[in-house]
């Protein structure tokens, strides 16, 4: 179909053709009413290739050639969408899934003259989120097309356009959304339980696949954390408007992002709920393949909200613009809650290792052990103390080297300098590629160990000894073995100082490739945590940087930097305050006995009675006030110089 090609080659907005379709004049209303009639005709004598034809006009003629202006436009507006609407909630066995399909296209390239007002787009979001799955399939099918688009349209508007908030849906949608993909999760789940053996690999093959929904969310997700960490304030605008501006659309961002993770947070609880549920299960079953589905689990859980929504929202929260107060007060019990349901089911999988390997190797047993796989503590005895991360080795970001190299081959002139450095690395060990070679011995690469050409040389080498060139390599050559440098850092410095030769080939001319690893060999390079493992540690981390939040509580103001002096000062310290009603703070104004002596020693540390420091029974408003004792205040008038002030009576 012609027109279908030039439909889907007029959605790319880098070729030629979208200029020119988007520059041609509006088409008139009585040419979309002829397309009507034509339409309308076709319903009735049932002609699916005209009715096709027509639906694939109608995407043209909406994304391209109309726009409702006028009255008469709006009515023929209507009549369309009550005709695409009647195709979509025709009966199963009236319409072909193609005609479907293309009234689900036609719709969504109409989406905003069909229902242009906010309310009706809201309205008819409401009905195909509630009703897709319960009256027609039509109605699921086009929300998947309406997420889609909307989706892809949110990704190319990452850091931000006027159309935001067209692409991004309300709350209340938001959370339709967020209760699909839950359940969508929850069912993937439950099938590595339910499902045949045949249909169990079927489902192995065909994840991870996003649905529409997940895709919706999870470009929400990244739309709004890109806008957050990775947008700069201009630093060439420092007006105070734009300040403001700047500020309350980081504050909108924040709060946006602030409810989004509490509802991700909350479905994601729901959905490792019914994980560990689904691994208990497995582990009490007596289902031949349940070695296999149970290693298939991990692989299914990723194609989940767990593996799509939740790495890349722990990493973001990690990042310093939403390590805030606000966050970790209301995301740290869900986080607490998240760290349970990982680490109990990650230790689930991680105990039925053994006992495979144990039933595999004694048959006889295995009667016996039958009824003992049960989730609690019998499981979990073991030579050491049980946990998740018993037995694991947590790989190192460095654990699988770094490979710094030339281009092949170098080229006249050619200079090369670089610098790695590994944390806490005592020493670095490199190895060479063993087609490293220069055409003279003086084309050399020199290493040293620090951060610099000035730090203490290591080595050098350069030179072949294919015949070309020098016909010689400097010093012993390119190392065959491990070459050892102290230290965490290592600068590589090559230069090619020759002019290539015309007989002499690319293979003497290679350059050179090291791999830098922190290990003396790469056995020790772990091949990754499963994944479980590495969610329960990345959510351990999130809640305790949460929690060291909460214990600094907030950041010292201006004020209380000011006012350090006089907040350590020790006469203060010993005053008892009171909170007011309204919030004030003030000293206490009535008169109470005080325990403490009568003279301040300056050079002691003063220190309060034991039974001052025994905190009374009930609120703390209620503790008794101390008052300074007359002593310190007679010591006080003294060195100020000013007496106590004196009442008298007034005259009538």
């Amino acid at each position: 179909m012609c027109i279908h090609q030039l439909n889907l080659l007029a959605a790319s907005n880098n070729l030629p053709i979208s200029n020119f379709l988007g520059k041609q004049h509006p088409i008139e209303a009585h040419h979309l009413s002829s397309i009507c009639d034509i339409m309308e005709k076709a319903m009735v004598n049932g002609d699916t290739c005209i009715i096709r034809c027509i639906l694939v006009v109608f995407q043209v003629v909406f994304k391209f050639f109309f726009s409702p202006q006028t009255e008469r436009n709006r009515d023929i507006v209507r009549r369309s969408g009550l005709l695409l609407w009647q195709l979509l909630m025709a009966p199963r066995d009236q319409i072909c899934s193609e005609i479907q399909k293309e009234v689900c296209l036609a719709i969504s390239s109409g989406l905003n003259i069909l229902y242009p007002g906010e309310a009706e787009m809201n309205n008819l979001l409401k009905l195909v989120l509630t009703e897709g799955e319960n009256r027609n399939s039509g109605l699921s099918q086009l929300r998947d097309v309406i997420l889609t688009n909307l989706a892809e349209q949110l990704q190319n508007n990452r850091f931000g356009s006027e159309d935001d908030d067209h692409y991004r849906l309300n709350d209340e949608l938001l959370h339709y959304i967020l209760k699909i993909v839950v359940r969508e999760s929850c069912v993937l789940i439950t099938k590595c339980q339910t499902v045949s053996k045949d249909d169990f690999q079927r489902l192995l093959s065909t994840v991870p696949a996003a649905s529409s929904c997940l895709r919706y969310l999870m470009a929400v997700q990244n739309h709004l954390l890109s806008n957050t960490i990775l947008i700069k304030p201009d630093d060439s605008d420092d007006s105070d408007s734009s300040l403001q501006g700047e500020t309350l659309k980081v504050q909108e961002l924040k709060t946006s992002i602030l409810s989004l993770a509490t509802q991700i947070l909350t479905g994601c609880d729901e959905v490792l709920e019914m994980l560990q549920q689904v691994t208990t299960a497995l582990i009490n079953s007596d289902i031949s393949d349940r070695e296999q589905r149970l290693k298939g689990l991990e692989q299914i859980t990723k194609a989940t909200m767990l593996g799509h929504l939740l790495p890349v929202l722990l990493t973001s929260l990690m990042h310093p613009n939403l390590q805030t107060l606000t966050m970790a007060d209301a995301l740290m019990p869900q986080l607490v809650q998240l760290v349970l349901y990982t680490s109990q089911t990650a230790l689930l999988l991680k105990t039925q290792s053994p006992v495979f390997s144990e039933l595999n190797s004694s048959p006889s047993c295995a009667p016996e052990q039958k009824g003992k796989h049960l989730p609690d503590e019998r499981m979990l005895e073991e030579k050491e103390e049980p946990g998740f991360l018993t037995g694991l080795k947590i790989p190192a970001p460095w654990a699988a080297g770094k490979t710094v190299e030339t281009v092949h081959p170098v080229r006249d002139n050619y200079k090369f300098k670089e610098t790695v450095h590994i944390p806490g690395a005592r020493c670095l060990y490199l190895r060479f590629d063993n087609r490293c070679s220069s055409q003279y011995d003086y084309d050399k690469l020199v290493i040293y160990a620090g951060p610099s050409t000035n730090s203490r040389k290591v080595a050098e080498y350069g030179g072949n000894t294919l015949g070309y060139g020098s016909r010689s390599v400097l010093g012993t050559g390119w190392p065959k073995d491990l070459v050892k440098v102290e230290g965490d850092t290592v600068t590589f410095s090559f230069e090619m100082r020759s002019g290539r030769e015309h007989n002499t080939p690319d293979k003497a001319m290679w350059g050179f490739a090291c791999t830098v690893r922190a290990q003396e060999s790469s056995e020790d390079v772990s091949g990754g945590l499963p994944f479980l493992v590495d969610l329960a540690l990345g959510l351990s981390v999130l809640a305790c940087s949460m929690l060291r939040i909460l214990y600094n509580g907030p950041e010292i103001t201006k004020d209380e930097e000011t006012c350090q002096e006089l907040l350590r000062s020790k006469l203060l310290q010993r005053c008892q305050w009171q909170v007011e009603a309204n919030g004030v703070i003030s000293p206490a104004l009535t008169p109470s006995p005080s325990p403490l002596p009568l003279t301040i020693e300056e050079d002691r540390e003063f220190t309060y009675p034991s039974d001052v420091l025994v905190p009374p029974v009930g609120h703390y408003f209620d503790l008794p006030r101390i008052r300074l004792p007359p002593g310190i205040m007679i010591k006080l008038r003294e060195i100020s110089g000013r007496a106590r002030p004196q009442f008298r009576p007034s005259i009538k």
